[in-house]
């Protein structure tokens, strides 16, 4: 859809590290994130992001916290990398690579070929020209970003809302093999990244429009076109409501043998309602086994391109709205966690200390995972309650000399550098005998290498 051009630095508590995905027993604490939970199920939690609003700390620190999945809302789109014909321009969206490799992040590529947000010189274009256009796009592009990206809406949003029939544009006009063609071209351009068709309004199995793109997938699977993946926008809202046979739609899609993707998910409404709606449109994703991610398009309802509507999981102000509750219950399989207490988890309010005697050292053990690259590191922290459970914890690490902490979720930080406790928040104190929570915080310089120490609070 149109939208106008608006638009990830830690990993999230108990996400992942070094690509490595640290699951939780079925008996242990629900997960407290998005993107963990949806690691949990094998999955990722995904949002659109707008790059000029990543300066805004409320904005960032979510990001930083909830998603293990990035797809750029605007910079990545043809007008944004082509401005002018042949002469491209990657360095805003190259931020957002840099920004997703940081937080050990997947990266949706939006989008290759499409009708709109072509640029000046694309859009007067026709015929063999175009074609030829669209091919050397697709090409310098994925080629551009080889290896770096997970998943392509290679051809976005080509069918028409009525008929079910291809949408007439300067791209189609060029024949009815150009969604092949680009497919065809991508796949040449970067053999490892997955190739979507993605579109709106295919959510209902009964529309003409789902079994227009339908037909067309099939087709492609039985010719051999390299397709691996198709996209659902699911802007829902009362013209355009939640399906009944949603789950069919993406398990009809699936046994083509394509995973479905929800890449642009948002829910008009408000409360119980909308809360419903979120939760059910989870667990239809959940059923089906190559539903393998779910993308919210953006964070906060007022960064929406709906914003009127207060359609995403976050309200203006960053808090949680019962939508992200039922979310991330249903993510954890019906077992809610306690919500962060604040929006902002890059500077927490650290919780009251137990009154009741000492400081007990060994009542409690960490473990580390790090993801570390050339000046800075992510570090997640696993702390085990010992035999008696805890209430509270500290967890001593000592930086190595001119490295510093810049951003931590999930604990408090008593300093910057040096030798640091990190100690729980209002959420995650609590830990029963055996189980397991998780924090971390990112860096600059060099990351710790001694084991930390934990003791109970």
């Amino acid at each position: 859809m149109n939208r106008p051009r608006t638009t990830v630095a830690a990993l999230a508590a108990g996400l992942l590290a070094a690509g490595t995905i640290l699951a939780l027993s079925p008996s242990a604490e629900a997960a407290s994130t998005l993107g963990a939970a949806a690691a949990e199920k094998g999955r990722y939690f995904g949002t659109a992001v707008s790059l000029n609003r990543l300066s805004d700390s409320t904005y960032s620190s979510i990001l930083n916290r909830e998603f293990n999945s990035v797809t750029a809302e605007n910079e990545m789109k043809i007008d944004a990398l082509e401005p002018q014909q042949n002469q491209f321009n990657f360095t805003t969206a190259d931020r957002l690579i840099t920004r997703a490799n940081e937080m050990g992040a997947k990266v949706r590529g939006h989008t290759l070929a499409w009708h709109s947000q072509q640029p000046e010189w694309m859009r007067n274009m026709s015929g063999t020209a175009l074609r030829s256009a669209m091919r050397n796009h697709i090409t310098q592009v994925m080629t551009h970003y080889k290896g770096k990206i997970d998943s392509w809406d290679v051809v976005n949003e080509a069918f028409d809302d009525g008929n079910g029939g291809r949408r007439d544009s300067n791209l189609q006009r060029t024949g009815n093999d150009w969604i092949e063609d680009a497919f065809r071209t991508a796949r040449a351009a970067d053999p490892a990244a997955k190739l979507c068709y993605n579109d709106y309004n295919t959510d209902n199995w009964s529309w003409a429009k789902t079994q227009g793109v339908y037909n067309m997938v099939k087709d492609f699977k039985a010719r051999g076109v390299p397709i691996d993946c198709v996209g659902f926008q699911s802007h829902f809202n009362s013209g355009s409501p939640y399906p009944a046979n949603y789950r069919t739609t993406l398990q009809n899609f699936a046994d083509l043998g394509v995973d479905v993707q929800i890449t642009e998910l948002d829910i008009e409404g408000s409360g119980t309602a909308q809360a419903t709606t979120y939760g059910n449109v989870v667990k239809d994703c959940l059923a089906v086994t190559r539903c393998n991610g779910i993308t919210v398009w953006g964070i906060r309802d007022t960064d929406s391109w709906r914003a009127s509507g207060t359609p995403l999981l976050f309200d203006g102000s960053g808090n949680p709205k019962p939508a992200y509750n039922a979310v991330l219950s249903a993510l954890n399989g019906g077992t809610t966690p306690s919500s962060p207490s604040s929006p902002s988890p890059s500077s927490p309010s650290p919780s009251s200390p137990s009154p009741s005697g000492p400081t007990t050292p060994g009542a409690c053990s960490a473990t580390t995972s790090v993801n570390a690259w050339t000046g800075g590191f992510v570090t997640t922290v696993k702390v085990t309650a010992g035999s008696s459970g805890l209430t509270g914890w500290r967890v001593a690490v000592t930086l190595p000399g001119g490295s510093s902490v810049t951003n931590t979720w999930s604990a408090s930080a008593s300093a910057t550098s040096g030798a640091v406790t990190f100690s729980n928040v209002s959420y995650n104190g609590r830990v029963a005998a055996g189980q397991t929570t998780e924090f971390g915080f990112q860096g600059t310089g060099s990351a710790p290498s001694g084991a930390p120490t934990c003791s109970a609070a």
